[in-house]
């Protein structure tokens, strides 16, 4: 999988389990150790293992791949999951305000994101 899909597939799994506050910065020319970072917000502790339990479980399932390495969790307010070309960020509201990752790497592009809305029910199918 390239770099930048694995990105967005990354944000794309993170939002499917409603992590707020969703975006890819593309590292590129900026560092060496990844091409990409997602980074979202969890509610709290509970659904950042939420999140990040559906993208290893998805991630091994639809394309073999695990993460070089996990790191936080528990009481920390933040997990991360090296998937060493693209790197998922998952913090608490606290720990994100804490670290301000976006902040830190302002100077780094966003990818734009379109996150597919989940389909209304359709007025003939009450019928």
């Amino acid at each position: 999988m390239q770099s930048e899909n694995l990105a967005r597939r990354l944000a794309e799994l993170a939002d499917s389990k409603k992590a707020e506050d969703v975006v890819v910065l593309d590292m590129r020319g900026l560092v060496a150790y990844t091409d990409f970072l997602a980074i979202c917000t969890a509610r709290n502790e509970r659904q950042a293992r939420a999140i990040m339990d559906e993208v290893r479980v998805r991630l091994k399932q639809d394309s073999g791949l695990l993460p070089s390495g996990v790191d936080g969790g528990d009481e920390a307010g933040w997990t991360i999951a090296d998937y060493l070309d693209a790197v998922l960020h998952v913090f608490t509201p606290e720990a994100r305000d804490r670290y301000q990752l976006d902040d830190l790497w302002h100077e780094a592009p966003r990818l734009e994101l379109d996150f597919e809305a989940p389909e209304a029910p359709s007025a003939a199918a009450g019928a």
